[in-house]
């Protein structure tokens, strides 16, 4: 009975040491594969936007808006497209009769507003708009910007279409916010049968009293996508790719 004991317990220890550490699928950077930026825009990533007194602190730990910048500069030198899935809200968007917690924040504080949907009209400068140093990378013949994430995932814009209409079924994912729409992205897109790496230091997220959304995002990051770079990492592998 002594040694029936002694051996369960050694199955469960072996067991657990099993568990304890995650395996990594791996991803592989070829000619399948894209670069995706959410929200990189003046109110997550610029001292001046709306949300910066609760993400400046992890924005600037991580270093973020020098390695979303990185990976924009790899691309460009690379020809690696990067799809850029932007966050708007227009007038009708604040007439909503059910929001979520941060939804009712985000449209209190006028975040990522802007006036038409058509116009550009205050677009110049404001919280919408995207981060200064990013925009001769945008304004790139590789880069191809959806239509608008109206929540976090990509669900209710032509990310996946975009993707696939391109030919693209690999994924570098990166940007604004780790646990909002990056995450969602993240987890819609490997649904929706992507391969999916995330690059963990081009990205940040709120710290609030008790709460580390950062922490919190990297943790699923690790369990759902396929790999988790640092910008250093995925952007030597990229580097080191033939097309």
């Amino acid at each position: 009975m002594k040694n029936v004991i002694v051996t369960i317990v050694l199955l469960i220890s072996g067991l657990t040491s099993v568990y304890a550490q995650l395996p990594d699928p791996g991803f592989i950077v070829d000619e399948n594969t894209a670069i995706v930026i959410t929200d990189p825009q003046n109110d997550f990533l610029s001292p001046d936007g709306v949300t910066w007194g609760v993400v400046g602190e992890s924005v600037t730990a991580n270093n973020t808006v020098d390695n979303i910048e990185a990976l924009f500069k790899v691309a460009k030198e690379k020809n690696i497209p990067v799809f850029v899935s932007p966050h708007y809200y227009y007038p009708h968007d604040h007439t909503w009769k059910i929001e979520g917690a941060l939804e009712a924040l985000m449209h209190k504080i006028n975040m990522f507003d802007r006036k038409d949907a058509l116009s550009l009209d205050g677009f110049e400068g404001s919280g919408a708009d995207w981060l200064d140093t990013y925009k001769k990378y945008i304004k790139g013949d590789n880069v191809i910007v959806t239509s608008p994430h109206k929540v976090y995932g990509p669900e209710s814009n032509d990310l996946a279409l975009q993707l696939r209409k391109h030919g693209y079924g690999k994924v570098i994912l990166a940007g604004m916010s780790a646990n909002l729409c990056t995450e969602s992205h993240m987890r819609d897109l490997v649904e929706s049968g992507f391969d999916v790496a995330v690059v963990k230091d081009a990205t940040a997220g709120a710290i609030l009293p008790g709460m580390n959304a950062y922490e919190a995002a990297v943790v699923n990051f690790q369990m759902i996508a396929s790999h988790v770079y640092t910008t250093k990492e995925i952007v030597k592998e990229i580097k080191s790719t033939k097309k």
